[in-house]
């Protein structure tokens, strides 16, 4: 069975739709299931024509100077640099799979700009999202499903910044951090539930020699 890579990508945008808006840069940060770094692709993009930032987005990035200086040093045409990054997943040893969170927001834009400017998305129509496996592992309610509530040893120390690569690498140990605990868990689930099945069987097997055993009436 060819092994899954984990994509883990993270988007910056100056709204909340592709289109009449732009997505201003992307990364992602591809992981093997136990958390080896296969490798990285982050660009700046220049932005649509006829597109302009929503004033909600435009206003919070003038709070981070930092980060939006970031997302605007040399910039790339969302032609080359969506075909390149096509490239270079289907070029992962490995099927991928697109890790967000929330995906919803980041695989929207990914999506458009793969099929607008490239023709084809290398992940299909699916995303992983991150926040949708917090709330099953975790039993909490979904909108509470919130880092600062998630269990502290599925963080590594790594930074948030709002630089997308950054925030890639981040979330993508994140990630696979939580399917080190899921798979622990399936794993302990299987061997009760084997255990369990060999003592009924025993259980049967006790009862039969006892009933052979047992002289007629």
């Amino acid at each position: 069975m060819t092994e899954e890579i984990y994509v883990s990508t993270d988007i910056e945008a100056d709204g909340p739709i592709p289109g009449p808006h732009s997505m201003l840069s992307f990364a992602s940060a591809a992981y093997t299931a136990d958390k080896q770094l296969v490798g990285t692709f982050s660009a700046n993009l220049e932005t649509l024509p006829g597109a302009k930032p929503h004033p909600v987005q435009e206003a919070w990035w003038k709070t981070q100077p930092q980060a939006w200086a970031a997302c605007r040093s040399d910039l790339r045409s969302p032609e080359q640099a969506l075909l390149a990054y096509v490239e270079w997943v289907e070029a992962l040893p490995g099927k991928p799979v697109f890790v967000g969170m929330p995906a919803g927001f980041d695989f929207t834009f990914m999506f458009w700009y793969m099929m607008r400017f490239t023709g084809r998305c290398p992940f299909s129509w699916s995303a992983l999202d991150i926040k949708t496996l917090a709330f099953a592992m975790t039993g909490l309610p979904y909108r509470k499903c919130i880092k600062p509530r998630m269990p502290k040893h599925w963080f590594d120390d790594h930074p948030h910044t709002h630089v997308a690569l950054d925030d890639a690498i981040e979330q993508g140990a994140l990630f696979c951090n939580m399917l080190k605990d899921l798979r622990g868990w399936q794993m302990a689930s299987a061997a009760a539930a084997e255990a369990q099945a060999r003592s009924a069987e025993a259980d049967k097997t006790g009862i039969e020699q006892n009933d052979a055993e047992s002289p007629p009436n």
